[in-house]
Formats: structure tokens, sequence, C-alpha cells
């Protein structure tokens, strides 16, 4: 088992910059790619960045330019920066995790991030 926990969701006006972290504990070592989704209201839920173990990054275009995933897998965690930040990434953001063997999925509570206009 693995378990997800975000921290650093918030209030941010337009333009702004935010960092979201997710630390991920239990069995940390069959944990693969880990990641970013949102949520927004009304919306389905939709990637916004993922990175491999080996710190391979992959972004949705949303966040292209914009955002930057990194991971400490020494501290089992996985951060998002966002910057020039938009009041459409107003969202629930979910930390991500699949494992190495048989493609296990884990998810987080979801931090909210707001942006004001």
């Amino acid at each position: 088992q693995v378990q997800l926990v975000e921290s650093g969701g918030g209030l941010v006006q337009a333009g702004g910059s935010l960092r979201v972290s997710c630390a991920s504990s239990g069995n940390v070592f069959s944990i693969n790619t880990m990641g970013w989704y949102r949520q927004a209201p009304g919306k389905q839920r939709e990637l916004v960045a993922i990175i491999t173990k080996s710190g391979s990054p992959n972004y949705a275009d949303s966040g292209k330019g914009r955002f930057t995933i990194s991971r400490d897998n020494a501290k089992n965690t996985v951060y998002l920066q966002m910057n020039s930040l938009k009041p459409e990434d107003t969202a629930i953001y979910y930390c991500y995790a699949k494992t190495f063997l048989y493609g296990i999925e884990y998810w987080g509570k979801g931090t909210l991030v707001t942006v004001s206009s």
C-alpha cells in the first residue's frame, strides 16, 4: 500500500505562483510514476503533469511553460511549481502514483488551489 498526502494549496491572485507538494509513504519502493491531476468544479479530472522515478516529465498542454514538476526520491516527495497562474487553474489538485508492478494506481485526497482574477 502507498499513502499520498498533498500540501501547499491555497488562494493566489492571477499571475502569481504556488507550489504544491505530495509526500508518499508505505511501500514507496514500488512506485514508478508520480504526478498531479486536477479537477475543476463541474469538470472531469485531468492530467496536469507526471514524472517517472528516473525523472522524465510529461506535461499536459494546459501547463506547459508555466508548471514544473520535480521529484525528490530521497524524500519520496513530488512537487508541482505553478507560475503565471490563471483563474482557470482553479481546481482540486490530486497527487497520483503508479507502481512498477501491475501498474497499481494510488491517489491522494487532494488540495484546493484557487486563483482569483
